[in-house]
């Protein structure tokens, strides 16, 4: 998988986990082409992965957060305004934008930007013309966990 397709896999979905379990498809899965069992990156294709998930961390249409169940989620931007909109049906620390940075030394750091510092002010105002039925909708499994 490139990670043009990772990301349409993304976009597709609207929301998937990196690789708990949970509701939601898990990208390192896809990306591996099977099941993993264990760490992702234990697997033969974890340096994949890794390249991967970072490109999309990267990605101005991907949001990174701890939507489900504290696990790292990526979120395509399709789905910002309803997420934004049903907001106050989730923990700040779920809608925190996690971004994600690995030193020189192999330590993994992660830096958040509270809810909603990250959000764009287009996806604001698409936010405000939706429903809370239709942002519900949209967001289906995620606003009932």
């Amino acid at each position: 998988m490139t990670g043009a397709e990772a990301l349409r896999f993304v976009h597709d979905h609207g929301a998937v986990l990196v690789a708990a379990k949970g509701p939601l498809p898990r990208l390192a899965e896809a990306i591996a082409g099977e099941p993993i069992k264990g760490s992702w990156w234990a697997h033969p294709r974890g340096r994949e992965i890794f390249a991967i998930l970072q490109e999309l961390g990267d990605s101005p249409d991907i949001l990174v957060c701890r939507l489900v169940n504290g696990h790292i989620t990526l979120v395509h931007r399709r789905l910002w305004p309803a997420l934004v909109r049903m907001a106050a049906n989730f923990k700040p620390e779920q809608l925190a934008q996690v971004r994600q940075e690995h030193t020189s030394s192999g330590r993994h750091v992660n830096h958040e930007t509270p809810f909603p510092k990250w959000v764009p002010q287009d996806i604001l105002e698409a936010s405000q013309s939706l429903s809370e039925a239709q942002a519900g909708r949209m967001l289906g499994v995620l606003v009932k966990q």
